[in-house]
């Protein structure tokens, strides 16, 4: 009775692992995407000029995206899960057309750039040193800078550990590290929606899940958590190819990953010294809005500014409004 038992469950187990094998098969089949030169779409769809280069930094090479003039003001705009550099598009051509020398990096892991093997490579530390090194690389001494979601989190700790590199930060629906804190002990009954973080956690099962049915899992969040008609088919043909760059699924993954294991808290106090703006989409589904105004405190010198009627997605919902904060906010002395 013993052994055919355990010969039951041997099957049963040989049969799970063996339809588990056939759907991460069915999955990487079904995300494949022809290759697309995004870049020179780019250029008929905005009109404007693109610059495309890899660019050497701390140890790997970046894809970097620039425009406008090149002795223009530079601002450095860093992009979130699961955008690469078209996620900033519209804002590189106001921005550009208003004289700053806009430079948008792939960050590592996304779309043309690196992709260094390890959860570990993708530790906060590593992505702030591929920023700094970028802009010494390019000859910049102190830049702008702007980040959106997992960019808006690099942002922060560049600014806190790195002030003299920056002139002024702009900061769209991400909280300073510290303001999830606040917001938790204020009131711990209200978490950040967070059930993804740890679904992400997972080996191997959210990039099967995120590939699987031509990326309609990821396709379905961005349109769902957005206004219709933000992220049109023309477009999400170009994230469904940087996706599948190079396997760039499993290394933006690990983005998540490594926050869970290895996020530290910021150094020393934590203040932000550059002067800083927080824009914020007020219809935001991944974390609690209140993040925004939590931050002021952590910052010397800080201001919100609320959007109504957008969410997490508000760079692309609101591309003038989003540009005019930059550039107002970036040219003023």
């Amino acid at each position: 009775m013993g052994r055919s038992i355990l010969r039951g469950l041997l099957w049963t187990v040989g049969i799970v692992v063996a339809l588990f094998g056939a759907a991460l098969i069915v999955s990487s089949l079904s995300g494949r995407q022809a290759p697309i030169d995004i870049v020179a779409a780019g250029k008929a769809k905005l009109g404007i000029d693109l610059e495309s280069e890899r660019v050497p930094t701390n140890g790997i090479h970046l894809h970097v995206v620039m425009a406008g003039p090149k002795d223009g003001p530079p601002v450095v705009l860093l992009h979130g899960y699961p955008e690469f550099w078209w996620g900033w598009s519209r804002q590189i051509a106001q921005l550009s057309r208003a004289g700053f020398r806009v430079i948008v990096p792939d960050q590592r892991g996304y779309d043309r750039s690196d992709k260094p093997v390890g959860v570990e490579a993708y530790r906060i530390e590593n992505l702030e040193l591929d920023i700094i090194g970028l802009i010494t690389q390019l000859g910049y001494d102190k830049v702008n800078l702007a980040g959106h979601d997992w960019g808006g989190v690099v942002a922060w700790r560049l600014a806190i550990d790195y002030p003299d590199r920056f002139r002024k930060l702009v900061i769209f629906n991400m909280g300073h590290p510290l303001a999830f804190r606040d917001a938790e002990a204020t009131a711990p009954q209200q978490k950040t929606i967070s059930w993804y973080r740890t679904f992400f956690q997972l080996p191997v099962i959210p990039e099967a899940v995120g590939r699987f049915n031509n990326w309609s899992l990821l396709e379905k969040s961005l349109r769902n958590t957005s206004r219709p008609g933000t992220f049109p088919d023309d477009e999400m043909v170009y994230y469904k190819a940087a996706w599948d760059h190079d396997g760039a699924m499993h290394s933006m993954v690990n983005w998540y990953r490594a926050g869970f294991r290895f996020m530290r808290d910021p150094t020393g106090d934590g203040m932000v010294r550059v002067p800083t703006r927080i824009v914020w989409g007020m219809k935001e589904a991944f974390m609690e809005s209140r993040v925004a105004r939590l931050s002021v405190p952590h910052c010397a010198e800080a201001s919100v500014v609320e959007v109504p009627d957008a969410g997490h997605w508000l760079l692309h919902e609101e591309p003038e409004l989003t540009s005019r904060q930059m550039i107002e906010f970036f040219s003023a002395q």
